[in-house]
């Protein structure tokens, strides 16, 4: 049995306006996820027929699926909720496709394909292989060719690189064919609803008692179309009419320094990373 299984979900080729840059991220990420510190890891990259990927080092497979592209991916294609629900419903069904694939995991960790995870996660996971999981409440925002990170302590609640999970809680379906909409889009397509639905079951997570990802945002390929540091906590009019405010965020600030490129960025350094 492998202790941890990274699942990360690739949306389809066509839904991406920059799939060069797009690579490039994955390619970070890849770089990021090989740097744990214990070797009882897996990662699962789940792709459509077709799609160019970066070359993948030892431990890493893909799963090549056949979803058609999500018409309604663009926040700006249809009213907010019916986009994340489609969003759900395709991201979803791609990760269910990647933890079939590696049932024979201890945990699973859902990783968004452009970002970077804590080298302490799967040693943590380790050392309290009974517990039901965790939710990363305290991670870190950056902004793509940043020097600095911004401290963000409702971490679990705005990036879905965040949930830590024992496979057995999932009840993950005999097949694919056996797995309804409802349970994939809030199973495994939302990384908000499943903390409640696991609590109610008598199964609550923990906290990761460390900062274990870094959610990069503010980039163009973004879909939370998420904005750059600068302009969302120092520049934003809100902030600025409020000063306490812009020195709290002040205070959450720190420097990308060897230390933490080592825990998060891996093995691989690239001009952006």
């Amino acid at each position: 049995m492998t202790l941890v299984t990274f699942i990360i979900p690739v949306r389809h080729q066509a839904n991406s306006n920059d799939w060069p840059s797009l690579k490039r991220r994955l390619s970070q990420t890849i770089a990021s996820i090989s740097g744990q510190s214990n070797g009882d890891w897996r990662a699962v990259i789940i792709a459509n027929e077709g799609a160019d990927l970066p070359d993948l080092p030892p431990k890493f497979s893909v799963e090549r699926v056949t979803f058609p592209p999500n018409q309604l991916f663009d926040l700006h294609s249809a009213e907010r909720e019916q986009v994340y629900e489609a969003v759900r419903l395709d991201k979803g069904r791609r990760i269910l496709t990647g933890m079939l694939s590696a049932r024979n995991s201890r945990f699973f960790m859902i990783v968004d394909d452009d970002d970077f995870v804590s080298a302490n996660v799967v040693e943590f996971a380790a050392e309290n292989v009974d517990a039901n999981g965790w939710k990363i409440d305290r991670g870190y925002l950056w902004s793509e060719g940043g020097r600095l990170l911004l401290h963000h302590n409702d971490f679990a609640n705005y990036c879905g690189t965040s949930l830590i999970i024992r496979s057995d809680l999932y009840q993950l379906p005999a097949t694919f064919e056996d797995a309804d909409v409802d349970y994939i889009k809030s199973m495994l397509g939302s990384h908000v609803r499943i903390g409640k639905l696991l609590a109610d079951q008598g199964h609550p997570l923990g906290s990761l008692p460390f900062r274990g990802a870094i959610y990069r945002v503010g980039h163009s390929g973004a879909h939370s179309k998420s904005t750059n540091l600068l302009r969302a906590y120092f520049l934003n009019s809100s902030v600025l009419r409020h000063p306490r405010q812009f020195l709290r965020n002040l205070s959450r600030l720190r420097l990308l320094g060897r230390d933490l490129r080592s825990e998060f960025f891996g093995t691989v350094q690239t001009d952006n990373a």
